[in-house]
């Protein structure tokens, strides 16, 4: 019988998935603490996807799943979405974006 390890936070539905591929899924509920931890991996996680896509099709699909795990982060970090917003104008408003698509080398330290 052959196990393959994944380790990782998955969506809600994918154990019914692997159950209907008559496969079985050997599953663990996680308290709070633990969630936001799997939560912070799996960001980092469909972050590193989207970095690999090439075209408007993959890159579509990984910035969903980016979006759906911080979703996920705010919700259960209480965290209301226009608190996000107002710090991410304040910060644009400071710094800009990056519209000039300015690429740091290095900084030299005078004297």
């Amino acid at each position: 019988m052959k196990v393959t390890k994944y380790n990782k936070l998955v969506r809600d539905k994918i154990p019914q998935i692997i159950k209907a591929d008559k496969r079985v899924p050997r599953l663990v509920i996680l308290n709070h603490k633990r969630f936001v931890e799997e939560l912070k991996k799996k960001l980092v996680e469909e972050s590193v996807e989207f970095q690999k896509t090439r075209g408007k099709k993959e890159a579509l699909n990984e910035l969903s799943d980016v979006l759906e795990v911080l979703q996920t982060i705010v919700r259960v970090q209480k965290i209301k979405w226009n608190e996000i917003e107002k710090n991410r104008r304040a910060k644009n408003k400071e710094r800009v974006g990056f519209k000039k698509r300015i690429f740091l080398k290095e900084v030299k330290e005078l004297g």
